[in-house]
């Protein structure tokens, strides 16, 4: 269907149809024009599988079954890899299985930044570069769209905590969230073109994301290009024709008839122009055509190669922190497998990601497997696998068996209890059964190596006192095998961390800052992870960008294309990279860019190229990463009509201002290395233009002279334990914050959160049927997929009710309930 057959199309629809097309049909599906020959089409998750319910249904369906797919490892795992190709790969493999299974579109990737490692869906996200973020985003949309089927880049924007997400306000001022939580969804778009782009739960500055017309309009459709379909996250349509009017092309789920009628009435009285509602159509009839091939063309995949990809991809994604004395790979006699995760693993996450694997290695077996015949193999649990008590009995047997053995190996990790959807962890720690079983085995074997599968960063505080760590992730259904194959060698450990691990979770920037109950307040601006560590000179457990190999590498001959440039011309850098040691292997070249000068406050530095290289042993290679203008430049929200022509200027960047990416002329450094603490070589260039704003200062403490307003100038010193106070941050902000505090009893409304609503009988009772009801309808799932349903039930709002009850309560239920909760019988609510 080209543009002149969608254009024949919607004039022959009428308004029921054209309503009914803007809306789901179902929970995972469109409606489609029979009449008109217009098939409805399916959507599922997911970000690193595909997870297309069962016919079971229902809610226990949509929290645990699902038909059986790859399950790829997390999107943690897989940004690890700093490999695009890679990750297209797997793009690939996905579309394939989306299309074997009739399913137009898959919902991901998810680019959200890592702002906070208790994010309990980080699993689920890249990491906290954006640049980075993106281009693995990019890839993994390549590879889907690649076989026909359509990505949904999620989730736009801001959308950083679990915690109360149906209802938080991110405020954040304009210039991080253009540098850092917009950065990356503007690669994926400008890299990759999504069909679909989601709109996240929360809201922004004031607005739901999904009604927010500066967001999905200005920025998303008018200044990236973007020409898809917005589609809302399941239940985050808080006002549908807000929504359309603002470039929300699609509600899902739809439950009931009067989701699509509420769209003809708001046409019929004038309040929703029908033009409005035809350019979302369009757009939808687009999608259906874009995905054409997905829909008549169903094909079988290879199983086996998929397996076989996903064991690559959890090798390449598998981090070696730490390997003294070269322990590894393993080349012992006997051997101690030590934990209960080495048989039953944690692969994968909790929620509308968790998906059913087609088959499962699991890493004992694949131990035993590499070490034949002529290594033995011994195995405790050490702890129970569900349940987080110190088992003094499991820990005395696993002491026993590390004393009998040359090299213990020591599984633990997150369990599902701890990271899920829906709900953001409180602490970084291990459940203390397992720090319990690894302080045992330290105790008893000083050859122990730690193995760690996880979704984020966690404390270890036993880290200097154990020789080797492997940081292995959630590596899905074929990550025990891989994580063997590290262990011993077979394959090599290509993996470097995209994330920073802190010390401790107090050290992270966003601890002290308040998440609720109404606003997650983004006080730290641009400095998220490794821009503030790096800049506040704090310590780390393992720094941005970190991972070791089993051989050695020589960075050398840096050199620029130019010692000079010109705002807005590119440059080149180049460096040799040699493998010194006696294996094949990989590395991954990180390009850092650190402005000497400036006359606002920035990160001592930041990652603006890579390239991942393998090298057989001896071998040398040039590799090259080119700098555009942006690897300069700063979003400065006051740019004007006299800023350079070459710079990037939005005149409806924001209210009241122009703003745009400006580059600063001075000296930059070119910083080259392994990590963000590794820098192994440097060179100056020159950047050429025409000054703005007040004279450069230099970036780290605080200039003595004036040019910085007291309020900004915590921004300008990160040193010492200073944290952002909310004068600051308004400042910044140039707004008076709203009150961060519930809603009073009396002014609910139909976003006041369950939990907010307690003090009132009447809800109390509510909450408790319905509590009632999600324990019956998931009587046969595990504990981690009943608490996330009960913690959702606990944040959802009332105008989720509708979804989270299949259709069963409408709007007329939710006015009387909110009337009742209220303490009125009678009246209009807000």
């Amino acid at each position: 269907m080209g543009a002149a057959e969608t254009a024949k199309a919607l004039a022959s629809m009428t308004l029921e149809e054209k309503a009914a097309l803007c809306v789901g049909r179902d929970s995972w599906s469109l409606a489609g024009v029979d009449r008109l020959g217009i098939p409805s089409i399916m959507m599922t998750d997911g970000p690193y599988g595909l997870r297309k319910e069962s016919a079971a249904g229902g809610l226990s369906g949509a929290l645990t079954d699902s038909v059986p797919a790859t399950c790829f490892p997390t999107s943690s795992a897989m940004a690890a890899t700093w490999d695009p190709a890679l990750i297209e790969e797997v793009g690939a493999a996905l579309g394939e299985e989306a299309r074997a299974e009739g399913v137009s579109v898959l919902l991901g990737p998810g680019a959200n930044i890592k702002r906070t490692p208790l994010c309990g869906r980080n699993f689920e996200y890249f990491s906290e570069d954006p640049l980075l973020s993106g281009r693995l985003a990019a890839a993994w949309i390549r590879g889907v769209q690649g076989v026909g089927v359509a990505a949904s880049l999620k989730h736009l924007a801001a959308n950083n905590q679990e915690h109360r997400r149906f209802t938080s306000d991110s405020i954040v001022d304009e210039r991080t969230l253009r540098e850092i939580y917009l950065a990356g969804f503007e690669v994926a778009v400008a890299e990759a073109g999504p069909w679909t782009v989601m709109a996240a739960y929360n809201r922004l500055g004031g607005v739901y994301c999904a009604e927010h017309e500066w967001l999905l309009e200005t920025v998303l459709r008018g200044e990236w290009g973007f020409d898809g379909v917005v589609v809302s996250d399941w239940g985050a349509t808080n006002d549908r024709i807000a929504g359309l009017l603002a470039g929300l092309d699609l509600e899902m789920p739809g439950l009931a008839a009067w989701q699509a009628g509420q769209i003809e009435s708001a046409v019929r009285e004038g309040r929703l122009p029908e033009g409005v509602l035809d350019r979302a159509v369009e757009r939808v009839l687009t999608l259906i055509d874009r995905t054409a091939e997905a829909q008549t063309q169903a094909s079988a995949y290879d199983r086996d190669a998929h397996h076989e990809l996903a064991g690559r991809v959890a090798a390449a994604g598998t981090v070696l922190l730490k390997n003294e004395g070269q322990v590894l790979p393993l080349h012992a006699g006997t051997l101690a497998v030590l934990g209960a995760f080495a048989k039953a693993p944690r692969f994968r996450g909790t929620g509308s990601s968790r998906v059913t694997p087609t088959r499962l290695d699991v890493a004992y077996a694949g131990i035993v497997a590499l070490a034949g015949e002529s290594v033995e193999v011994s195995y405790a649990p050490g702890y129970r696998r569900h349940v987080d008590v110190v088992d003094r009995a499991l820990l005395a047997e696993a002491r026993a068996v590390a004393r009998s053995v040359e090299v213990a190996l020591v599984f633990v990790g997150l369990t599902e209890a701890y990271e899920a959807e829906g709900s953001d962890r409180e602490h970084l720690r291990l459940p203390d059964s397992h720090n319990a079983l690894v302080e045992a085995v330290m105790e008893a074997n000083p050859a122990t190596v730690v193995v760690v599968s996880n979704g984020a960063p966690v404390e270890m505080p036993w880290a200097a006192r154990v020789p080797a760590i492997v940081e292995g992730y959630l590596g899905g259904q074929a990550g025990g095998l891989a994580i063997a194959q590290v262990l011993f060698g077979v394959a090599e450990p290509g993996g470097r961390l995209a994330e920073t691990f802190p010390l401790r979770w107090r050290d992270n920037p966003v601890y002290a800052l308040p998440v609720g109950p109404r606003l997650a307040e983004y006080r730290e601006s641009v400095y998220v992870g490794y821009r503030y560590y790096d800049t506040a000179g704090a310590a780390v457990l393992f720094p941005f960008g970190h991972g070791l190999s089993y051989t050695t590498f020589d960075y050398t001959g840096l050199t620029l294309s130019a010692g000079t440039i010109h705002d807005g011309e590119a440059l080149d850098c180049q460096v040799t990279v040699t493998n010194t040691g006696e294996r094949a292997g990989s590395d991954v070249v990180q390009v850092y860019v650190h402005d000497v000068a400036s006359a606002v406050f920035r990160p001592l530095q930041e990652l603006r190229g890579f390239v991942k290289v393998w090298l057989e042993a001896g071998e040398s290679r040039p590799v090259t990463v080119t700098l555009d203008r942006r690897a300069f430049a700063y979003y400065d929200v006051d740019a004007t009509d006299d800023v350079d022509a070459t710079d990037d200027v939005d005149a409806t960047a924001a209210p009241g201002c122009r703003g745009g990416w400006t580059v600063e002329p001075g000296t930059f450094e070119i910083r080259v290395g392994a990590s963000s603490r590794d820098i192994r070589a440097t060179a100056i260039v020159e950047v050429v233009g025409k000054p703005t704003g007040p004279e450069p200062a230099a970036v780290g403490p605080a200039p003595a002279a004036g040019g910085v307003s007291p309020e900004l100038r915590p921004y300008h010193d990160l040193t010492g334990e200073a944290r952002f106070g909310r004068v600051a941050f308004a400042a910044l902000c140039r707004q008076e914050l709203p009150a961060n505090v519930p809603d009073p009893r009396g002014a609910f409304t139909l976003n006041t959160p369950m939990i907010d609503m307690r003090g009132s009988l009447p809800a109390r009772m509510f909450a408790a049927v319905m509590r009632g009801l999600i324990r019956v309808a998931l009587r046969k799932a595990d504990q981690a997929s009943r608490a996330l349903a009960v913690g959702m039930l606990q944040e959802a709002p009332l105008r989720l009710m509708p979804m989270m009850t299949g259709g069963a309560l409408g709007r007329q239920h939710l006015a009387a309930l909110l009337r009742l909760f209220n303490g009125r019988r009678r009246g209009r609510q807000p």
